[in-house]
């Protein structure tokens, strides 16, 4: 074995190659469940273009313990079955595309790092502007040629608020994955 292998086998990059054990695949099937029920029981819809909820939590564990890579391909299928399940509207991949980048952000901040405020309050704000205000909005605006403008203040105002909640949920709950649940995988 050369030396060059021997760094990129020891170096902490995440890979898909975890995707073939089984204990990983149950996981993410549990969290894809529980994602699913989420978006269910604990989502508040404010008129046609802003949504309030809590399905993303175990999209943001599975970035955290697995990594960027692993976290687009489950935040991508999550997106697809939770559309099937819903059968609300139409599909629209540019959603599809929003959560996959989301993860890859989570995934980036979070993955083999110690949970610390900074890295979730940089994580959710890039989140939140990128993906929730400036891609999921031009989503909005191409589906149903509202004005840029006229839903862009709303989305604002929706995130703003829930950055400083989102932040305190997702620093508590890590801190609970890291200790109870991390242990398993490492």
């Amino acid at each position: 074995m050369s030396k060059n292998s021997t760094v990129l086998q020891k170096s902490k990059l995440p890979t898909l190659s975890k995707l073939s054990d089984v204990k990983v695949l149950c996981f993410c099937g549990m969290m894809g469940a529980l994602a699913i029920v989420l978006g269910y029981i604990a989502t508040i819809k404010i008129g046609q273009y802003i949504r309030i909820g809590f399905s993303g939590l175990p999209n943001q564990v599975v970035d955290y313990l697995f990594g960027p890579w692993i976290g687009a391909i489950f935040g991508g299928a999550m997106d697809i079955i939770k559309w099937f399940a819903s059968g609300d509207g139409n599909f629209f991949p540019g959603f599809t595309i929003t959560a996959m980048l989301g993860a890859v952000i989570y995934g980036f901040f979070l993955y083999n790092k110690p949970v610390k405020i900074v890295n979730i309050v940089l994580s959710q704000l890039l989140v939140k502007i990128i993906c929730n205000i400036g891609l999921n909005t031009l989503w909005l605006n191409m589906l149903y040629g509202q004005a840029f403008k006229a839903i862009l203040p709303g989305r604002i105002l929706s995130n703003a608020i829930m950055l400083p909640i989102d932040c305190f949920i997702m620093f508590a709950m890590l801190k609970v994955v890291s200790k109870v649940v991390k242990p398993h995988f490492s």
